[in-house]
């Protein structure tokens, strides 16, 4: 049998593992302690990990409460002033009112009404603000 010296050997190997001492204690048993201590630093730095992500969730879905609640208020204020009595109140003060139904274009008017000549908008005036033998970098508009 072939296969009976390595068994004999990898048990030796593992014997004198289990054997081997430092100081009295086996090296097996260091082993293991060490094991277990990594094991539990491990696990204290997960749980430290959870309760660090479950606390900024608890923020987030505080911020989203807020938000909601901001959201509900704007679109409460947005019906408020979006009210028709309200609006035609604002433009009754200001001078607006309804378009009077003689200053309603008809048909027939509508070619005289793209004919007539529209005042084009004044374009402001340009000004020169550079000394004398000194070039104008841009020149400057007045409003």
């Amino acid at each position: 049998m072939t296969t009976a010296p390595f068994f004999d050997y990898s048990r030796n190997a593992l014997q004198r593992l289990f054997d081997w001492k430092v100081r009295g204690v086996r090296w097996i048993e260091i082993i293991g302690v060490a094991l277990v201590a990594v094991m539990i630093v491990s696990v204290y730095a997960a749980k430290a990990a959870a309760a660090r992500e479950s606390g900024r969730i608890a923020q987030l879905e505080q911020d989203i409460r807020e938000n909601g609640q901001r959201v509900r208020l704007l679109r409460a204020e947005v019906a408020r002033l979006e009210q028709p009595a309200r609006l035609e109140n604002l433009s009754r003060q200001i001078g607006l009112g309804p378009v009077e139904v003689h200053r309603q274009a008809k048909e027939a008017q509508l070619p005289e009404l793209k004919a007539a000549p529209v005042a084009a908008p004044a374009a402001p005036a340009v000004v020169q603000a550079a000394p004398a033998g000194v070039a104008a970098a841009a020149p400057e508009t007045v409003q």
